[in-house]
């Protein structure tokens, strides 16, 4: 591998390298969450509330698989970015061998499986029969492009833990474009509906990873390997389940926590409504939390690089600084969206009934940015430890204990109904604050350095 792939992230500047490092991160993050938006503004523009709904649901459990593919692809990241901090090159190479061959075989077992539950999942969520046509489409098409997504994800984990969040940023940037593009053509165009969009999101996918291979490879990327280096090796293998299975369990329990809520949506009066502005609710989430989403991964990166060079008080730093940047950017999204609900509302759609609905919604589940920005710090910084089991019981307590509880409470017991919901969401991350402040100040992260059990 061409040294040009690795950037040392333990010496210079903390607040520097990490903004210089976590922008990239954040314009990825904000093209990515790009895909299911411009897929319900186009859909919702189109096909009315049924496409919206299979958008909105069909969105849910594709992010599922999503959330699990990068789940795992963080083990990826943490044990290269130790390595690279340790200069052990050669574990550095197994590793991502391993990773690559290791993850081509999971993307098709879970594409199968998906293709096989998708029906009855959806009835256990009680998707609404105006839109189960379009979500059922919706849903087996995007789990047809699942082997896409994996790929990326694992090409994106390596070059973050090399320190370098550029790129991955290039070929979202690719995968965008192409998705905006072809929404517009198969959906307004063709009125495909939602499987137009689901078409949309792999197609983009697609063209993005092999892009992105292809670079890799003309770039000097791939020199020193060969088709011996991508066997899957035992131990690697053992130690990227260790590290990303939590994380990939926090990822799916966190979408199934927002998947029940659905289920408790989808059977509250007038459901068709009370559905569509939880996804578009959800939609509008999903870039809200973005910066401390980027800010998270950015110390998972730089803090893993330093606690594998040993140096411990750089890595609490740079979730220190992380953690205030995060704050200050989630501050400003929260002002935004209480000021101006019915105006984001409006983007995605103009059913009036929807939008009094949505607004009050909207504005409660807002409170939730305020903690956030700790709850992605303190876990960034667990993770870069390689200690994602703690990464995984604060999003499990945060979740299940919490948020589900909560929102069964407010709707039933307090007969809140739809804004019960959006109160359990608002509220739920404070506790977790509190568990991650005694997580960071008991230092049991310095404890769990990845590469001295390897």
């Amino acid at each position: 591998m061409s040294d040009k792939f690795r950037k040392d992230l333990t010496k210079g500047s903390v607040t520097k390298n990490l903004i210089k490092f976590a922008m990239p991160f954040l314009l990825s993050n904000i093209l990515q969450a790009l895909y299911s938006v411009v897929d319900m503004i186009v859909v919702g523009q189109f096909c009315g509330k049924a496409g919206i709904t299979g958008v909105s649901i069909g969105g849910q459990v594709n992010i599922l698989i999503t959330g699990a593919a990068g789940g795992l692809a963080i083990s990826g990241t943490i044990l290269v970015a130790q390595y690279l901090g340790a200069k052990k090159y050669d574990d550095q190479k197994k590793t991502i061998g391993t990773m690559s061959t290791l993850y081509l075989v999971l993307s098709i077992v879970i594409t199968v499986l998906m293709l096989l539950v998708g029906k009855p999942l959806l009835i256990l969520l009680k998707t609404p029969e105006s839109a189960f046509s379009e979500t059922l489409s919706y849903l087996n098409i995007c789990m047809a492009g699942t082997v896409f997504m994996f790929g990326y994800n694992a090409v994106c984990a390596v070059l973050r833990g090399l320190g370098d969040s550029k790129r991955p940023l290039y070929f979202v940037m690719i995968a965008a474009l192409i998705n905006v593009v072809l929404d517009v053509v198969l959906v307004g165009k063709f009125n495909m509906g939602a499987s137009g969009a689901a078409y949309a999101t792999i197609f983009a996918q697609a063209i993005s990873f092999v892009l992105s291979v292809v670079y890799l490879a003309k770039t000097g990327f791939f020199k020193g390997y060969t088709a011996k280096d991508f066997k899957i090796e035992k131990q690697k293998a053992v130690l990227l389940f260790k590290i990303g299975l939590p994380s990939a369990i926090q990822s799916l329990v966190i979408s199934l926590s927002f998947m029940t809520l659905t289920a408790l949506v989808n059977s509250l009066p007038n459901a068709e409504v009370a559905a569509a502005c939880q996804g578009i609710g959800g939609k509008i989430n999903s870039f809200a939390i973005l910066p401390g989403l980027a800010f998270s991964n950015a110390i998972s990166s730089m803090a893993g690089q330093n606690i594998g060079a040993g140096e411990f008080e750089r890595a609490r730093k740079t979730m220190r600084v992380g953690l205030v940047l995060a704050f200050v950017f989630s501050v400003a999204v929260m002002v935004v969206v209480e000021a101006f609900p019915e105006i984001l509302f409006r983007v995605f759609t103009d059913d009036v009934e929807v939008i009094e609905t949505g607004v009050p919604y909207l504005r409660l589940i807002a409170i939730d940015y305020l903690f956030t920005a700790f709850l992605f710090s303190f876990n960034g910084l667990a993770v870069a430890a390689g200690d994602t089991s703690f990464a995984l019981f604060n999003s499990f307590f945060n979740s299940i204990i919490i948020r589900v509880p909560f929102a069964y409470a407010t709707v039933y017991w307090f007969n809140m109904g739809f804004n019960g919901v959006g109160l359990a969401i608002g509220c739920a991350s404070v506790f977790s604050v509190f568990i991650g402040l005694w997580y960071v100040r008991s230092e049991k992260w310095k404890k769990s350095k990845v590469i001295l059990e390897d």
